[in-house]
């Protein structure tokens, strides 16, 4: 990727537009498609190239910090 791509991933169950060398803009999203149409339209503003990274969907959202304190 160049500097300026939008790049749109699942991360840990969310979905998010990472920007090539501009992580400020980077946003996240509850939705794969609110991601997508989200980061097609940064891409357009940022004269650059958006891409999506396809992954297997996981119905969660997780926290792993969350894990570590519960217990039984």
């Amino acid at each position: 990727m160049a500097d300026g791509d939008v790049e749109t991933r699942s991360n840990r169950g969310q979905w998010e537009n990472a920007v090539e060398g501009s992580p400020e803009l980077s946003q996240s999203f509850a939705s794969r498609d609110e991601a997508i149409d989200a980061g097609r339209e940064l891409a357009v503003t940022l004269g650059s190239h958006h891409t999506v990274r396809e992954s297997a969907p996981t119905g969660v959202i997780t926290d792993e910090d969350s894990a570590a304190g519960e217990g039984g």
